[in-house]
């Protein structure tokens, strides 16, 4: 259990000094390798506990929080607004997004399976190496196209699992100390996230709990997972706070919050079509992480689903941009998983 909760704060979770958006984008082609989709807006958040008559009793005992999603509708991980270095550890059905291995209550660098805020601006999918990621998208469970079911084999968790780490008591004195840290040549933390501003970002598996969804990976992009360059001591041995994220068919949303779900995300076509920007971010400062061999091993959802999207029409070179409080949430309640 984490030593203290984690809570919704407007559209972000907060789980200590670490702020996580969910950001609906485009889905990419799966084939080839592409500029970071743009944000679409984010994802409602509800307590999972809010809702003890219309969620199922599995639920309410992991806790957490939810989110409707539509069949194979991508997403992407924003941490604007983290300021103190954390480490934020990003489970898929409670397999790690950074380096395929099974979840765990520890930090550990061989391999490394956390992301380091606020460093790390974003997260658009599993981590594949090489300055890529493979996009997350969201596919039901007991279809076998979940990272999940592809690394071990079973389908028996979902969601979305987020676990953060502050810095020890002497290492966070040293940091406030110093003077503050440039990232990716904006000083004072990471670039603005894509999509921030309206001109800005068939196996059969046993046990798949009913209503829930997975994730899945779709297309490969342009995106680094930076080693820690900090010494394993500077780091907490225990998590300041962490959540489960449920993942909602998008049918169901209505029937357990009384909320109309989101709209169908926008066709990627038209999107270029019109002209939309497309982004790119590299830091030539930052160490990229190697890629994982279980990560790696993963197919993409259209080789379990089927192809389900028109021909790819690639942005135009000047649409692809470089880049560069609201009343605290009640506090969200965690479970056993």
């Amino acid at each position: 259990m984490g030593t203290s909760t984690a809570r919704i704060d407007g559209d972000a979770l907060v789980l200590g000094g670490v702020r996580v958006r969910f950001v609906r984008t485009l889905r990419l082609p799966e084939q080839g390798t592409h500029p970071l989709p743009p944000g679409l807006g984010h994802f409602p958040l509800r307590r999972v506990e809010d809702h003890p008559g219309t969620v199922p009793a599995a639920w309410l005992a992991k806790g957490g929080v939810m989110l409707p999603v539509h069949l194979r509708e991508a997403m992407w991980l924003g941490f604007s607004g983290t300021v103190e270095p954390s480490a934020l550890q990003v489970g898929v059905g409670k397999v790690c997004a950074v380096s395929g291995r099974p979840w765990s209550d520890r930090l550990d660098r061989s391999p490394q399976n956390y992301l380091v805020l606020p460093r790390q601006p974003w997260l658009d999918g599993i981590n594949s190496g090489r300055g890529t990621v493979r996009q997350f998208v969201a596919v039901p469970m007991g279809s076998g196209a979940t990272v999940e079911g592809q690394v071990t084999g079973e389908e028996t968790v979902g969601g979305v699992q987020l676990q953060a780490f502050g810095l020890g008591e002497q290492a966070r004195r040293a940091w406030r100390e110093a003077p503050p840290m440039a990232f990716g040549g904006a000083a004072g933390g990471a670039p603005p996230a894509p999509g921030a501003a309206p001109a800005a970002r068939a196996a059969s598996m046993r046990g798949a709990p009913a209503a829930a969804m997975g994730v899945g990976v779709g297309g490969s992009m342009r995106q680094q997972v930076f080693r820690d360059d900090r010494p394993p001591s500077d780091w907490a041995s225990r998590p300041t706070a962490r959540t489960f994220v449920h993942l909602v068919p998008a049918s169901r949303w209505q029937r357990i919050t009384g909320e109309a779900p989101p709209p169908s995300p926008v066709d990627r076509a038209a999107y270029t079509a019109a002209g939309l920007p497309w982004f790119d971010h590299y830091d030539e400062d930052g160490v990229d992480l190697t890629p994982s061999d279980a990560l790696g091993a993963v197919r993409p959802v259209g080789d379990w689903l089927g192809d389900d999207q028109a021909p790819w029409q690639p942005p135009a070179p000047p649409q692809v941009h470089p880049l560069g409080d609201p009343r605290p949430g009640r506090p969200v309640a965690d479970g056993d998983w």
